[in-house]
């Protein structure tokens, strides 16, 4: 089985550095729209068995022109939602972006009893995002590929621990908007990264680097925007 995960469009969040997810969230930019119309064109020849996102209103909106091109039925999980920001929702400033970072980095090196301030810890968010995943993916087989829309830190976390990648590379790779990994295998014997390019999958062109992006941008990039 493919398993597609791809971040959301652009959202004005993403450009003014607030961290935002809790639902419904932020609708998405003009660039937002942008790469999501690009996605079918980019996975063009790929056929793909079914299309999902979280219940936050920018992966919907982004995953839509595929689902329409694709002829399938838009699927909405919870479980997909963004790593819960806690008592650090829609802050800006650099101690709340430096202290998401830090605790998305430390998922990703396999610290999972760690919380994040005022919400939940590595292991809650693993569980919610792996049965989410499961249910998803259903009764698909092995010759299936099935497009899920999420978020940028919960991609690269669940990623990274999936797959079971070193966490030093990882935390360096950037998530960019409609940024997307690319995986094979299954929920019952494991998940291998065939590709994990820090592009939009339209092309870089679509990349807005002017963008304080805390969720796709590195812990260090994203510290620094909001320093800066």
């Amino acid at each position: 089985m493919r398993l597609l995960l791809i971040r959301h469009g652009q959202t004005p969040n993403n450009v003014t550095g607030a961290i935002d997810t809790a639902v419904p969230g932020a609708p998405l930019t003009p660039l937002g729209h942008a790469q999501a119309r690009a996605v079918p064109e980019a996975l063009r020849g790929v056929d793909v068995a079914s299309v999902h996102a979280s219940t936050l209103v920018r992966t919907q909106l982004t995953a839509a022109p595929l689902a329409e091109a694709a002829g399938a039925e838009l699927q909405v999980h919870d479980g997909l939602r963004e790593i819960g920001a806690g008592a650090l929702e829609m802050r800006a400033d650099e101690k709340a972006v430096r202290s998401y970072a830090e605790c998305v980095a430390a998922w990703m090196r396999g610290e999972l009893d760690r919380a994040m301030p005022g919400g939940s810890t590595g292991h809650d968010f693993l569980e919610r995002y792996d049965a989410a995943l499961r249910a998803a993916l259903g009764d698909h087989g092995d010759d299936d590929t099935v497009a899920a829309f999420s978020h940028g830190a919960a991609i690269r976390v669940w990623t990274t621990n999936a797959a079971r990648l070193d966490p030093e590379v990882t935390v360096r790779l950037r998530m960019p908007n409609t940024g997307m990994v690319v995986l094979v295998g299954d929920p019952e014997r494991g998940w291998q990264v065939e590709q994990w390019p820090t592009a939009p999958v339209g092309g870089p062109s679509l990349e807005d680097r002017r963008a304080h992006d805390v969720t796709g941008d590195t812990p260090e990039e994203a510290v620094d925007e909001a320093a800066g």
